[in-house]
């Protein structure tokens, strides 16, 4: 009977691990095709030589999105709106859950605030409007149309919460027998503490910033203020128009080496590079950082 039980729980495992395999690989080969298409010639991806790996290596596709004004520019403008950004929703976020951590008895007006922030995860205004809001504020076409809608993630201050609740009472009484206030407990016990909660919120944050289109689109008048993601999301329905810009602004000697697919996919593999440094450096604090702050019952 045991020796059954193990051979099933070794199927069961071996199974699981397959369905995994498969999955990781289901994800892996676009990003694999997409990267070797990059590296690949106009003329082999045209002809539909080019699966998984590259096909008459060249950089011209890269050497092309280095020299073109456009995409520098949304870089720039991603790179501000990361660093804006994550700031504000990290400082909101902790100066939200700080006191909605505290008990009753500390905090009388915990549950009245709680369930403030919470009816905006249940209901929105909707998209129109939002915009009339951002529009009579005068928001429209500056950078701070893409950071103030969502300065305070609601969700992400559930989960900082939930983690300062664990983190012990004694060490914050022993803190105030010795004279700190609020501010110092909150900077000196609650922060230092409380690493792998804010590591994986950062990571919320910046993969929100990072890989959000749709906002540069609607409130951006102009493309130069597009966020990369947004000018991306340009590039791919109307990419020919970039192609042709090319030979005007002196690049067409790339034409021979560079072509539709080929600058397109060199442009998604950098847009993909910051979420590839960053991740591996927070990953470790990721299923802790959710575990710990996951909304108790």
């Amino acid at each position: 009977m045991l020796h059954n039980n193990t051979k099933g729980r070794k199927l069961f495992i071996f199974f699981n691990y397959m369905i995994l395999i498969v999955v990781s690989l289901s994800c892996l080969i676009p990003l694999l095709n997409v990267l070797a298409i990059s590296f690949s010639s106009s003329a082999a991806v045209s002809a539909g030589r080019v699966w998984f790996w590259p096909v008459e290596f060249t950089t011209k596709s890269y050497e092309y999105v280095a020299s073109t004004s456009a995409y520098i520019q949304a870089l720039g403008v991603s790179i501000n709106r990361v660093v804006l950004g994550v700031g504000i929703n990290m400082l909101l976020t902790i100066l939200a859950a700080y006191p909605l951590s505290k008990e009753k008895s500390v905090f009388r007006l915990r549950g009245s605030y709680a369930w403030y922030f919470l009816i905006t995860i249940l209901f929105s205004g909707g998209m129109i409007p939002t915009y009339m809001v951002i529009k009579q504020t005068y928001l429209i076409d500056t950078i701070w149309a893409l950071i103030l809608p969502t300065a305070l993630p609601v969700f992400n201050m559930i989960v900082l919460l939930n983690f300062f609740r664990q983190i012990p009472k004694e060490l914050e009484e022993a803190a105030h027998m010795d004279g700190a206030d609020h501010w110092k407990i909150l900077f000196r016990i609650y922060l230092p503490l409380s690493t792998p909660a804010l590591a994986t919120l950062v990571l919320f944050c910046f993969l929100n910033h990072w890989n959000s289109w749709f906002d540069g689109l609607l409130y951006m008048n102009k493309p130069q203020h597009y966020p990369l993601q947004s000018y991306l999301q340009t590039i791919v329905i109307n990419v020919a128009a970039q192609i042709q810009a090319m030979s005007s602004n002196g690049n067409g000697g790339l034409l021979d080496f560079v072509n539709q697919r080929t600058n397109k996919s060199a442009q998604i593999v950098l847009a993909m590079i910051p979420v590839i440094i960053i991740y591996p450096f927070l990953q470790k604090y990721f299923t802790k950082g959710l575990i710990l702050g996951s909304v108790k019952g």
